[in-house]
């Protein structure tokens, strides 16, 4: 689900993301692994945004991967091959902390190669450059601050003043999905509002999973499909209700067939009106 989140978050605030990486608010819009040559390479978790003169190439992760130099430098040579005289950034942005050596890697080198890019470790970043832009404000409570709570308290002002609700609601539940990796559901599900983020499109994401499972449960019967709905959120509805009872994520998750992932979220967006 993070991989999902930085994707969404960079292909539909992409300005924001070109004016920190790239210094300028350049609008860039998706390249699929499909307009390059060869088969992609872990496409899940690929992001490539271009104009007319740049391609930016972004790995989030979560943990560290010792071929990170190795997929750079590939990607570098499919884009060159297919777009000669795009300038191309590449950057590996690191979202937990750790103290692997790999966070330190940003050159692929063998003998006679040699491949630079850019890397960039989030608890290093300093606060502020999190907070200038509405697309950036998810990654503020992973920046550099001995104060989590405190910053994602700041980012929850900034949602609450938002005019597009849209944007609010989507920003919110990439905050509290990104926020789960430095705070507990408790601290996020306190400070940001649920009703927000039940409008975004990360919960409805969840909701249609549910549907399509009600629709193929449907046709397995040799029913019609008006049930599907119903299902999707019997389905949300179970799985709060077992929240209430203690049981381990890892159960809830057997029994109604939604992701470890997606129950975190919806834990979090529970509605939790004795706490607002």
């Amino acid at each position: 689900m993070f991989d999902n989140i930085c994707k969404f978050l960079a292909e539909n605030f992409s300005s924001d993301f070109a004016t920190w990486l790239l210094g300028e608010p350049i609008t860039l819009t998706e390249l699929s692994p499909k307009e390059l040559s060869l088969e992609p390479i872990r496409a899940d978790a690929l992001i490539l945004l271009q104009s007319e003169q740049n391609i930016l190439h972004l790995e989030f992760q979560t943990q560290v991967d010792a071929e990170i130099p190795f997929r750079m430098i590939d990607y570098r040579l499919r884009v060159y091959r297919r777009f000669p005289d795009k300038a191309m950034h590449q950057v590996v942005i690191y979202l937990k902390q750790t103290n692997s050596d790999l966070v330190q890697q940003n050159t692929f080198t063998i003998a006679g190669t040699r491949h630079e890019f850019s890397v960039i470790r989030l608890w290093e970043q300093p606060t502020e450059v999190f907070l200038r832009t509405s697309g950036l404000l998810p990654f503020a409570v992973l920046s550099s601050t001995i104060d989590p709570e405190a910053v994602l308290n700041q980012v929850a002002r900034e949602i609450n003043s938002m005019t597009e609700s849209r944007n609010q609601s989507n920003i919110a539940a990439s905050t509290a999905i990104l926020a789960g990796l430095v705070l507990n559901k408790e601290v996020i599900r306190r400070v940001l509002r649920s009703d927000i983020m039940r409008e975004s499109v990360i919960y409805q994401d969840i909701l249609e999973e549910g549907k399509a499972e009600g629709k193929a449960e449907g046709k397995a019967e040799g029913k019609a499909e008006g049930k599907a709905e119903g299902k999707a959120e019997a389905l949300l509805e179970v799985a709060s209700n077992l929240f209430n009872t203690g049981m381990p994520l890892e159960q809830i998750a057997r029994l109604t067939g939604l992701s470890i992932e997606q129950l975190q979220y919806l834990q979090v967006s529970e509605s939790g009106e004795s706490n607002q």
